[in-house]
């Protein structure tokens, strides 16, 4: 029993050192490779090819289900639920699109890391300032409107403790509506039993990343925002818990 312990640990700290060297290896990479293209697309490859490289590692097995539902050259916001380190990877190697995220503020911050993605047209938000959020906002709609992709949220602002959906935040959905932007559910599953938070373990397992129908919303207003977040909410839920 102790041994087994011990190999997860060391599953654990061998993942993390994968993570850090290759995310420096990448990230410089996409720095130096984003001078000549402007518009992120080297960046993304990066992401993805970085992303598949670390489930690889990982030894982590991945599906995904529903891709069918979306149009393969249209842009989409897409709401993920936030269990575990293993979501951005699962999210950038799962969706073939020309995506972004938007990430809190204090990424920016990461040396290498935080450079690229800026260099990524990735976008950030200060959720401690609420004036600097909606700013922040402002600056990804013109972003998007000269740059048109797709952005990754996890509205819940921060990972699970214990693997349950919390509550979801609204500015990436406020933006979603002022762009008339549909919104996609996304449910992340396993990642949170592989990798969850607080836990110093590894432990290898098959990943679903499931795709639900988009929703637009051209006809949504303000005043409605505080229902379509909870619809979006419930529908992640109902991705997660589903036997697909």
């Amino acid at each position: 029993m102790l041994a087994g312990r011990y190999l997860i640990n060391f599953r654990y700290f061998w993942f993390v050192f994968n993570v850090l060297f290759w995310t420096i290896i990448f990230a410089s990479l996409g720095i130096v490779g984003s001078l000549f293209e402007w518009r992120g697309k080297f960046m993304s490859w990066v992401a993805k090819t970085w992303s598949k490289l670390l489930l690889k590692i990982g030894g982590t097995d991945y599906k995904v289900v529903g891709l069918s539902n979306l149009d393969p050259n249209g842009n989409y916001i897409f709401a993920a639920n936030h269990e575990s380190g293993l979501d951005i990877p699962l999210v950038f190697a799962g969706l073939p699109y020309h995506l972004v995220a938007i990430a809190k503020i204090e990424l920016k911050r990461i040396p290498i890391f935080g450079w690229s993605m800026i260099a990524g047209g990735h976008f950030f938000v200060d959720r401690k300032n609420k004036i600097k959020a909606l700013k922040s906002l402002s600056i990804a709609k013109k972003s998007m409107a000269k740059n048109p992709r797709s952005i990754i949220i996890y509205p819940e602002g921060t990972r699970s403790k214990d693997g349950e959906i919390g509550l979801f935040k609204k500015g990436g959905f406020v933006l979603a509506m002022e762009m008339n932007l549909p919104v996609v559910p996304i449910a992340l599953c396993g990642t949170f039993e592989s990798f969850g938070k607080n836990k110093m373990t590894f432990n290898k397992n098959n990943l679903e990343l499931r795709i639900g129908k988009p929703f637009q919303t051209s006809s949504l207003t303000y005043e409605d925002r505080n229902q379509f977040v909870d619809q979006i909410r419930n529908e992640v839920i109902k991705l997660k818990s589903s036997s697909i």
